[in-house]
């Protein structure tokens, strides 16, 4: 008898149910497969980073300023033959002014009727300038060159190269400004290459590492440079600077020329409201921007925090520099009221990696830490605590903090007044009176907050890079009325300077910007 002949139509159902079932373990396997390649080790993180990918690999944020500008210089630096265009003007004509502002009035008229939520709008449009070199990567060349140095000191003792590391907001930002948009993450600013279409302009000059490590005259001649290359630019003359960006976030760094760029919005560490850093009426929270220190320690995430409580035996933990000048004078006085008392550790910091190991130590330990006014009203600890998981106690009556109106600081920080904490045994009756469970729960607040002071590349939503272009949508309004306030102004006068230069016969006035 013939064998039965089964058609593919008429196969057994037992034989489609474990097709379907093997399938099924496939899909799975291939799925926890790329969930296991994609997560993140839970000592390193307390959020959901975006990965980025690149030809079909996934490539995990970089957190570390050293690791990410090494990657920068030696794999993406842009090639000199790059296609995308670039109109900055080198040389400037006021007919180049009025070109520009001609096409902006255009661009503008376009938004408004083009965009219901117009000026409040989003993506911001940043121009970045192509600067010469000389003021860009030649300095991150220079740093990199020269990072192993650890001789390298202030007057104070710090190391030079460290305190740029802490202030290198200018590269993180402009690093994410001009990576390609295959492998950029945020969605809220975008790069434009022609100047009409930009919100804002981006100076992406590196003031830290110039004051730093240049010479003190080969430092003040290129401050000097980068001041006249930046204000011949058309953009510039336009707006007298007003919707330029200058990342100027060391308060030493361009100190020698920037009242010339006072209009501009600066990118800054604190206000510093005492004076004694910035000439009145050059810094103001309505045109600038506070940014925190990039963290010297790594990241406790949530995990890490749960996982230390138990061990967190110290009260109050400081180290750092015990004296310092201006407003940070009160450390001393704290040292006086607080040195040797039980549960209070109060160390001299020192450099290289051995220093940043006990600090890090030092605050995974502890429950609180002193966050004292430095030479300006901000500290560097304030941010090294809250990435530590450990809750910062701000002794500092004129600081105003980054991102503040996004961020309440009142869930992960204790502020308390200089005249209170200098009070014999005040501040340590006042720690030890807050409950555990409001400790617990600032601590948690701690673990969440800390996404937003972790700057990476690529740049992250929620992250510092992403809540700058949220606080600069803020001022663009601002902005755009005091700029053609100005513009209105500026035109009416050259209307009668050229009428009276007519009249006296001068064939070449003064330019009036």
């Amino acid at each position: 008898m013939p064998a039965k002949q089964i058609h593919p139509q008429s196969r057994p159902k037992s034989s489609i149910l474990i097709f379907a079932l093997t399938l099924f373990v496939l899909s799975l396997i291939f799925v926890l497969l790329s969930l296991s390649s994609s997560s993140f080790s839970s000592s390193s993180s307390s959020f959901s980073r975006t990965p980025v990918t690149y030809s079909n690999l996934q490539v995990e944020p970089e957190t570390s300023f050293v690791a990410s500008l090494e990657n920068f210089l030696t794999q993406k630096v842009p090639k000199p033959s790059s296609p995308v265009r670039d109109d900055t003007v080198r040389t400037v004509r006021e007919e180049d002014v009025k070109r520009l502002d001609d096409l902006k009035y255009r661009s503008e008229r376009n938004w408004l009727h083009r965009d219901q939520s117009y000026p409040l709008n989003f993506p911001i449009r940043i121009y970045v300038y192509d600067m010469p070199s000389k003021f860009t990567y030649d300095l991150l060349w220079l740093f990199r060159n020269t990072y192993r140095e650890t001789s390298n000191l202030t007057s104070n003792g710090s190391p030079v190269h460290r305190l740029i590391e802490q202030h290198s907001i200018d590269y993180w930002i402009w690093a994410d400004l001009i990576a390609p948009e295959s492998e950029r993450v945020l969605k809220n600013v975008v790069r434009v290459h022609e100047q009409e279409e930009a919100d804002l302009f981006y100076v992406p000059f590196f003031t830290t590492i110039s004051f730093f490590l240049l010479e003190k005259q080969d430092c003040k001649a290129l401050y000097r440079e980068a001041l006249k290359w930046v204000t011949d630019q058309p953009a510039w003359k336009r707006s007298e600077g007003r919707d330029h960006i200058f990342p100027i976030h060391h308060p030493w760094s361009f100190k020698s020329v920037r009242r010339n760029v006072k209009n501009a919005i600066w990118l800054l560490p604190d206000m510093d409201s005492t004076g004694n850093w910035y000439k009145p009426g050059q810094v103001s929270l309505e045109k600038d921007l506070i940014l925190p220190y990039v963290p010297n320690v790594d990241l406790c995430d949530v995990k890490c925090i749960s996982d230390t409580a138990s061990t967190r035996t110290t009260l109050l933990f400081f180290r750092g520099r015990l004296k310092r000048n201006a407003g940070g004078k009160i450390r001393a006085k704290l040292v006086a009221e607080l040195g040797g008392a039980e549960g209070v550790v109060m160390e001299e910091g020192t450099a290289g990696e051995g220093g940043k190991a006990a600090a890090q130590d030092g605050m995974r330990r502890s429950i609180f830490c002193l966050s004292p006014a430095g030479d300006t009203p901000s500290s560097a600890r304030l941010f090294d605590a809250i990435v530590s998981g450990c809750l910062p106690v701000i002794v500092s009556d004129e600081l105003e903090l980054p991102f503040e109106g996004i961020l309440d600081y009142r869930k992960i920080a204790i502020f308390v007044s200089s005249s209170d904490a200098v009070q014999p045994g005040w501040l340590l009756s006042f720690l030890k009176s807050i409950s555990p469970s409001k400790i617990r729960e600032m601590q948690m607040n701690l673990g969440q907050h800390s996404r937003h002071f972790v700057f990476s590349s690529p740049a992250q939503p929620l992250g510092p890079e992403d809540l700058v272009w949220r606080m600069m949508a803020g001022k663009l309004v601002n902005i755009k009325l005091h700029t053609l306030r100005s513009m209105r102004v500026v035109k009416e006068s050259r209307s009668i300077c050229h009428c009276d230069c007519k009249r006296a016969n001068f064939t070449n006035p003064s330019p009036l910007f």
